[in-house]
């Protein structure tokens, strides 16, 4: 097995904050990585999160889709209407309200099931790879002890109004 690439020397003004520039740089290697088994799919970043909540539960409202993948109504917008011309999902006004568009997964959107899993199982040992299980573990809750963290605290902006 190769050496891990060297961990890259954080700039001085990043010195107050190595645990914020590590984040960033693992962020980036995943997102890279990540990006690229998806382009092997012929899907772009972001589609999979919608294709996974569509297979999780199909028929949800595009508002329905916004709140669980927390991207912007426009990203989405973008990401469902290059689905729908790949064949993946069609979207249909709601029975009860024609301006509330409905998602629905089509075949060849549902036979991702499998491919989509096989990424992130691919992906998740990848970045697994030189980590005990115990070591694993503790970074998944670690993560999301930060995330917690970072998602309850407001931004300067908000603070000072």
């Amino acid at each position: 097995m190769p050496a891990p690439a060297p961990t890259p020397r954080n700039p001085s003004t990043a010195s107050d904050g190595p645990m914020s520039y590590a984040i960033f740089q693992l962020a980036r290697a995943h997102r890279a990585r990540a990006g690229a088994m998806l382009r092997e799919m012929d899907l772009h970043p972001g589609q999979e999160l919608l294709l996974m909540q569509l297979l999780d539960r199909d028929g949800q409202t595009q508002s329905e889709l916004l709140e669980t993948v927390g991207l912007d109504h426009s990203t989405v917008s973008k990401s469902l209407r290059r689905m729908q011309d790949a064949g993946l999902l069609v979207r249909e006004p709601a029975e009860h309200d024609r301006r509330v568009m409905v998602v629905h997964l089509t075949d060849k959107g549902r036979a991702m099931r499998e491919p989509l899993a096989a990424m992130w199982r691919a992906l998740e040992e990848t970045s697994a790879r030189n980590l005990s299980e115990q070591q694993a573990e503790s970074f998944v809750r670690t993560a999301y002890a930060i995330a917690d963290a970072i998602n309850s605290r407001a931004l300067p902006q908000e603070e000072s109004e």
